[in-house]
């Protein structure tokens, strides 16, 4: 895929890799980025970054009424990164596990299913186009610890999968991303080696300049994935250990 001139929308556009990946689709030359976030005060500084070609939308996913409103305002986008996403930190039984699930669901599962079906014919209505799901490497593995997390992001797994399958005979790729712990707030008080947002954001874009259908964009994620494909049960095993005793 060549980037340049490229019309973007990329969701939660406020958080760390979400504004690498505006600021990077720009340096590709990107016509123009619409960055959504749940309002507008959350972008403000970053549409300063380039006000021509950065637009700010407010747009929250969860609400059927929001996305068809950011629908019929980017009728022009060729290209939709939907990286928004939560994270509670729950593990499945944990005292707030059950609250943890649902909203984790709620916005990491249903919200993107909703952009994916609101822009799927404005991408067609447009000569084809690409939807960029921002998944994880913990939903092809589960990490007990954060158990209700795993589970909604190997939710989107399957939902790429299936809308893969669906909108290829429309001539709409669909790609998927799985990185590893990232240094954003959602990951803060978290000890571990992180890649940086503008590590994840470089590397998904050169994924898709080579028309990569998977983009495992960090060290750890494409560690993770080698083991899976030699051996997922002995993977599952090493993270069921992680249990805290």
């Amino acid at each position: 895929m060549n980037l340049e001139g490229k019309i973007v929308l990329v969701t939660g556009a406020n958080g760390g890799v979400g504004s690498a990946l505006i600021k990077a689709l720009l340096d590709k030359g990107a016509a123009k980025v619409y960055a959504a976030a749940r309002t507008i005060a959350a972008v403000k500084e970053l549409v300063q970054f380039n006000a021509e070609r950065i637009k700010a939308l407010r747009l929250d996913i969860t609400s059927a009424a929001s996305v068809a409103t950011v629908a019929e305002q980017c009728a022009d986008v060729n290209l939709l990164i939907n990286n928004a996403g939560i994270n509670r930190c729950e593990s499945l039984l944990g005292l707030a596990g059950m609250e943890a699930a649902r909203e984790e669901m709620e916005v990491n599962f249903f919200g993107t299913l909703a952009m994916c079906r609101a822009f799927a014919p404005i991408l067609e209505a447009n000569g084809s186009g690409t939807i960029v799901n921002v998944c994880s490497i913990i939903g092809l593995v589960n990490l007990p610890v954060n158990g209700t997390y795993c589970a909604s992001k190997a939710a989107g797994h399957s939902l790429l999968q299936g809308m893969r399958a669906e909108l290829a005979p429309r001539g709409i790729r669909v790609v998927g991303v799985y990185p590893g712990p990232v240094d954003t707030k959602m990951t803060a008080g978290q000890e571990m080696p992180k890649a940086t947002p503008d590590q994840i954001a470089s590397a998904i874009l050169e994924g898709l300049e080579l028309d990569a259908e998977d983009i495992f964009p960090d060290p750890m994620s494409q560690g993770v994935q080698e083991q899976l494909e030699k051996n997922a049960k002995q993977v599952e095993k090493q993270f069921a250990a992680m249990i805290p005793a």
